[in-house]
């Protein structure tokens, strides 16, 4: 039997030197692995939905902390992932001048690309549920479900909570009192 070499797992240390893209492609780092995808028109708009939830409840009262898209979280020396939209509670949020990565958030949202699911529902999530990630909003355009993973508490070391939202359900969260995002807005009939 012969041994095959297998190729070199890229650290984040060197996920962090690459240059900046200069086209509409998305890197990030998973077990190693340099991910690239180009987000499509339906995941843009699904995260800027998302996004727009948030920041209304945000804004309604101060003090409810911050969202972002998309940001390079540091996980581990092998994982820097990129959720499509973070939110820190305001005891949380980056300082204006932190350089990237960031921190793992209180919540991150992945929306559904075709060459990216696979990890998001596999490697990613696991990965935020080993880093301590209060919960996980994943967002599956192609079959108009959002899948939501949370700890009953802070204690709690896995996801104990798993939900699967449909167009007639409503997003909120026992993170963000009084949020609430009806999905018929995040996912419209078919035309």
């Amino acid at each position: 039997m012969t041994a095959v070499p297998v190729a070199e797992r890229m650290t984040a240390e060197q996920y962090l030197e690459l240059p900046p893209s200069q086209d509409a492609r998305r890197l990030e780092l998973v077990d190693g692995e340099l991910i690239v995808h180009f987000p499509t028109w339906l995941h843009s708009s699904a995260a800027t939905d998302i996004q727009y939830g948030l920041e209304a409840w945000l804004r309604a009262t101060p003090g409810r902390g911050r969202t972002g898209q998309p940001l390079e979280v540091l996980m581990d020396e092998h994982n820097v992932y990129v959720p499509d939209v973070v939110w820190y509670r305001e005891e949380r949020v980056p300082a204006r001048d932190d350089p990237r990565p960031y921190p793992v958030p209180d919540i991150a949202v992945e929306v559904r690309s075709p060459s990216t699911w696979r990890y998001d529902i596999g490697a990613k999530k696991a990965g935020y549920e080993r880093f301590g990630l209060p919960e996980l909003w994943l967002v599956d355009t192609a079959a108009d479900v959002l899948l939501v993973f949370r700890r009953a508490a802070p204690t709690v070391s896995t996801f104990d909570i798993a939900l699967e939202l449909t167009r007639d359900d409503t997003l909120t969260s026992p993170l963000l009192p009084g949020f609430a995002l009806a999905l018929a807005e995040l996912f419209p009939p078919p035309e």
